[in-house]
């Protein structure tokens, strides 16, 4: 898929010190810019969903002390 976007003045010029200091394309980091963007929201959904979970008390919530004793790390 192509993309075209529009990018400031400011952005652009820092985008290309990035690909200079690198040494890497201004594709490249776009690429992982949407890349990590991507990966962020899908992380941020599932946290959202289970938050969710959490206060309608459908999701079980151990405080620190349980889950160490549990893996047997207080022994």
């Amino acid at each position: 898929m192509t993309l075209s976007i529009r990018l400031s003045d400011a952005d652009e010029k820092q985008l290309e010190q990035l690909a200079r200091e690198t040494g890497q394309s201004k594709e490249f980091h776009v690429h992982q810019f949407i890349r990590q963007g991507l990966e962020d929201i899908e992380d941020y959904n599932i946290a959202a969903e289970i938050a969710k979970r959490v206060r309608n008390g459908e999701e079980a919530v151990y405080s620190l002390a349980e889950v160490r004793k549990d893996l047997g790390l207080d022994d």
